[in-house]
């Protein structure tokens, strides 16, 4: 492991020098991988691992996933088979289906999870929060986590550009010896950059608190905030748009992603730092209670109930298609649809 300095904390970090490609080939040579959910992380971390030389296959409902998996090379029969199936063949059994969708496969899932497999997560919901989620594995299995930083989309396509995704891992059972090999070849199979080392309640409650905060909620509500005084207060849409979001991601967020926010702020006008080093603390002073209060409400369990009761209403999909359609049509990301016309590289 490497020992590396993470803003004056030290931290163990495994990377592909270290644990490389080949190693991860030998460890999980004699293993069947069954990837469980074609949704969201199924297809980048099971076409990874099999471009990457591995022994998978896939566990798929009927439906139009299933006719996705088939037209991503996975073949009916041979590598690619019903949930029970897969569950069956696999020796490690990796459950990428959505949170609902575990809870509702658990007993077909937990019937086939016989002594010395292992069972695989990328999301620490279903065993953090088993109070509720009814997802309690066997103690003769091995139970393993590895958590890409990024979009199941992300990992593919970074993977076929020669990069990766960044992961977590964590181990909550090892009683075969081999969990930590496992792991970590798992997480180098499916292309992980690095992998960092965390728990599976540290990685559930970081990952619902990043998702409502500064990943998805947060931004999108700072957003449509400034966008709304900006028009409130007689600015155009194009204006709007291109001084809220437009130069955000595709001027700034590439310089502090390369090198830091200073360096940002260091390439940027003398009055935009000054007005941003004054205008920090203000935003900071408002939003650090909001996600304090975040926070207390993902580890008490809030959100994950909040989660587990939503997504099993059967028109549960409806209802989420209704809300994405209403933002996708808000002035806002209905001007982002022609701006994205006017890139260069869409001319």
């Amino acid at each position: 492991m490497a020992i590396l300095n993470f803003g004056g904390v030290e931290e163990q970090v495994i990377t592909r020098e270290e644990f490389t490609l080949e190693k991860a080939r030998e460890v999980l040579k004699d293993e069947t991988i069954a990837v469980l959910g074609y949704g969201v992380q199924g297809p980048g971390q099971s076409m990874n691992l099999r471009d990457n030389g591995f022994n998978v296959i896939v566990g798929q409902r009927q439906g139009k996933t299933f006719e996705k998996a088939i037209n991503d090379g996975w073949k009916p029969g041979e590598t690619l088979f019903s949930i029970e199936e897969a569950c069956e063949k696999g020796t490690i059994i990796m459950c990428l289906l959505s949170d609902a969708a575990v809870m509702s496969v658990w007993p077909t899932i937990k019937k086939h999870l016989t002594p010395g497999k292992a069972l695989y997560f990328s999301h620490g919901f279903a065993i953090t929060w088993s109070d509720r989620t009814g997802c309690v594995p066997p103690a003769d299995v091995d139970v393993i986590m590895v958590a890409p930083k990024g979009s199941g989309t992300s990992l593919r396509t970074m993977f076929l550009e020669g990069r990766g995704v960044n992961s977590s891992y964590a181990i909550y059972q090892d009683v075969t010896g081999k969990a930590f090999d496992r792991t970590l070849a798992l997480g180098i199979g499916i292309g992980s950059g690095y992998l960092f080392e965390t728990t599976f309640q540290r990685e559930a409650i970081s990952d619902l608190t990043g998702e409502r905060g500064s990943l998805m909620g947060a931004i999108q509500g700072l957003f449509q905030a400034q966008y709304e005084v900006l028009r409130e207060n007689g600015h155009t849409p194009s204006e709007a748009f291109n001084e809220t979001v437009e130069e955000l991601t595709q001027s700034l967020m590439p310089l502090f992603a390369e090198k830091g926010m200073d360096w940002m702020y260091a390439n940027c006008s003398t009055t935009a730092q000054r007005g941003a080093l004054d205008w920090m603390t203000p935003f900071h002073d408002a939003i650090k209670p909001v996600m304090q209060r975040l926070y207390q409400s993902v580890k008490s369990g809030n959100e994950a109930q909040i989660s587990i009761d939503s997504n099993s209403k059967p028109d549960y999909r409806e209802k989420l298609n209704e809300e994405l359609r209403e933002m996708r049509e808000s002035e806002m990301w209905q001007t982002a649809v022609t701006v994205r016309k006017l890139r260069p590289e869409n001319n």
